[in-house]
C-alpha cells in the first residue's frame, strides 16, 4: 500500500464513537451548518418508513442534527411514497424536479436532482433498502463535516454480511471496484466501502461534480472528488454493520459493467467501448442471450444548471 494511503488511514478513518452526539450538536451550533438527508427510493415500501422514523426520532427530535429528511421517489409502483410521507419525510417525485430535462432511470439521476430540492450545507445520502437501520449511519458520516473544516466528503464503512456469512457482501466492490481503484487510482485504495450508498458531502463540493446517472455514481464521485479536492479532503467512518436486500448475479453483472464504464470514461474519455452487456438465461434446453444497455450518460455539475443558479441567488 502507498505510504500516503497508510498515513491517510490513520488520519482520516474514524469510528462513529469518536464523536458523541453532544459534540456534534455543539459543532453544528457553532458552525451554523444545516444538514439534509436524502433517501433515493424505488419500490422500498418495506424499509423506507423505518429508516425515516429512526432518523426523525434520533436526529431531528432527540439530538437536532438533521434539518430535513427528503425521499426522492424514482418511479415506485408500490407504496414507497405513502409510507415515507407517513413516517415524516418530505417526498418528491424524480420527474417533477427540473422537468426541462427529461429524467432517465438510475440512482445517480435521483441523487443529482436531489440537490435542487434540498437546502442543507451538508447533504447526506442513505440507501432506502437498509434493514435494522441505525441513525449512526447518518451521525457518523455527518460528524467529520461538522468538526473537521478540511474534510469535504465522508463515506461510511461497515461489515456487509451475505445471509449468515460475515463479510461476504459487496461482491461488485471486491470483483470490480476495488481492483479498478487499486490499479488506476491507488490513492483511493484505503476506502473500505468505495461503492457504499451511505456518504455525506458539502454541497459546495457536490454541486461541482458530474453525476453518472446509474450505479457508477459512487465510483465516479469518489474519483472526481479526489481530483478536485485531494485525498486529505476525503474520509471514512466505521458505523458497524449494513444489512440490506442483495441483488442476484445478473443484476450484479449489470452493475459491474456500469461501474467499469464509469471508470473507463475517466481514464480515457476519447476511447469509446461498446456500451452494452450480453448475459445469458436458460430457456428450455438452451441459453438465450439478453443484451442490456450500460449507463453511459452523465449529468453536468449542478452549478451549470440555470435553475440551480437562480435558486441560489433567490
Amino acid at each position: 500500500m502507498l505510504e500516503e494511503v497508510e498515513r491517510w488511514l490513520g488520519e482520516r478513518s474514524w469510528s462513529v464513537t469518536d464523536r458523541p452526539p453532544h459534540q456534534l450538536l455543539a459543532a453544528k451550533r457553532a458552525t451554523g451548518r444545516t444538514v439534509s438527508v436524502v433517501l433515493p427510493a424505488l419500490n422500498e415500501e418495506a424499509t423506507v418508513g423505518d429508516i425515516v422514523t429512526v432518523i426523525r426520532r434520533d436526529l431531528v427530535r432527540r439530538v437536532p442534527l438533521v434539518d430535513e429528511v427528503v425521499v426522492v421517489d424514482s418511479g415506485s409502483t408500490d407504496r414507497t411514497s405513502e409510507v415515507a410521507a407517513a413516517a415524516g419525510a418530505r417526498v418528491v417525485h424524480r420527474d417533477v424536479i427540473l422537468p426541462r430535462i427529461p429524467a432517465v432511470p438510475g440512482k445517480g439521476e435521483v441523487l443529482w436532482r436531489s440537490l435542487l430540492v434540498t437546502r442543507g450545507d451538508i447533504v447526506c445520502f442513505v440507501d432506502a433498502d437498509l434493514r435494522e437501520f441505525s441513525s449512526d449511519f447518518v451521525s457518523g458520516i455527518v460528524g467529520p463535516l461538522l468538526t473537521e473544516p478540511d474534510v469535504q466528503l465522508v463515506k461510511a464503512m461497515y461489515d456487509r454480511p451475505l445471509g449468515t456469512a460475515a463479510g461476504q457482501g459487496g461482491r461488485v466492490t471486491e470483483l470490480m471496484a476495488r481492483p479498478l481503484l487499486n490499479m488506476h487510482w491507488p490513492q483511493l485504495a484505503g476506502f473500505v466501502q468505495p461503492l457504499g450508498g451511505e456518504y455525506a458531502a458539502r454541497r459546495s463540493l457536490l454541486e461541482r461534480l458530474p453525476f453518472p446517472v446509474g450505479y457508477g455514481v459512487e465510483l465516479g464521485m469518489l474519483v472526481d472528488a479526489l481530483h478536485l479536492v485531494g485525498l486529505d479532503a476525503l474520509a471514512q467512518v466505521d458505523v458497524g454493520v449494513r444489512k440490506h436486500r442483495h441483488q442476484d448475479g445478473q443484476a450484479l453483472g449489470r452493475m459491474a459493467a456500469t461501474i467499469y464504464r464509469t471508470a473507463q470514461l475517466r481514464l480515457a474519455r476519447s476511447h469509446l467501448i461498446r456500451p452494452a452487456l450480453t448475459q445469458f438465461e436458460r430457456v428450455g434446453n438452451t441459453f438465450a442471450p439478453r443484451t442490456h444497455p450500460v449507463d453511459t450518460e452523465e449529468r453536468p455539475p449542478m452549478t451549470e444548471i440555470a435553475e440551480y443558479r437562480t435558486r441560489r441567488v433567490a
